[in-house]
């Protein structure tokens, strides 16, 4: 069994989309596993794979702790909560640059390294740059950041790429095609614009 947490986010929403049989775990009435997991680590079914796509952004949670709360706290819970199920595998959704400077790339960072410590036998971190798709919620920098996307992306050559505009469609069908994998190696591999888009022709 494969379980999902964020299916109500931009990513989450199409991985679902185009995996209807996940187990989704969330705050959601739709959800199938309703759960604040900023609050409470779930007990949840035998699982083989989990596919983390949490996330808010610092002016959505307002504050550093509420941030926190669901970049790190709710994911880490997830986490736990699909090792303690069994989860051999674990898709994280992260971002471009997590580790770097900023408090928003330094938690990413932390939460990566804190998910690969959980020792699942095989974490594939996702580190998408500006994700392009139709969101729920207002966000008028990012959608002045999708207006100039088209006209950047060509720019964004060689190392420069990773920091290019993705559309969340090619991210959800990168995590479809790894999920597909079969006998996929051990460890941990991080995945950046370029490998994303590859790994989505195949879907």
């Amino acid at each position: 069994m494969i379980a999902l947490a964020g299916a109500s986010g931009l990513t989450g929403g199409l991985v679902a989309a185009r995996l209807p049989q996940l187990l989704r775990v969330g705050r959601r009435e739709g959800d199938d596993i309703v759960v604040d997991l900023t609050r409470v680590v779930p007990e949840l079914p035998a699982l083989a794979v989990a596919v983390c796509a949490l996330g808010t952004t610092m002016a959505k949670a307002g504050s550093d702790a509420a941030f926190r709360a669901v970049d790190e706290t709710a994911v880490l819970n997830f986490a736990r909560a699909a090792r303690a199920a069994g989860a051999g595998r674990f898709v994280l959704v992260s971002s471009v640059g997590a580790g770097g400077g900023g408090f928003y790339l330094r938690v990413k960072g932390e939460v990566e390294r804190a998910v690969a410590a959980l020792g699942f036998a095989r974490l594939d971190v996702m580190r998408p740059g500006l994700l392009l798709g139709p969101r729920a919620e207002r966000r008028p920098g990012e959608r002045l950041a999708q207006a100039v996307a088209p006209w950047l992306n060509p720019l964004m050559q060689g190392p420069l790429e990773k920091y290019g505009a993705l559309p969340a469609a090619v991210l959800a069908d990168a995590i479809v095609a790894l999920l597909r994998q079969a006998g996929p190696a051990p460890g941990v591999f991080v995945h950046e614009n370029g490998a994303m888009r590859a790994l989505a022709k195949g879907v």
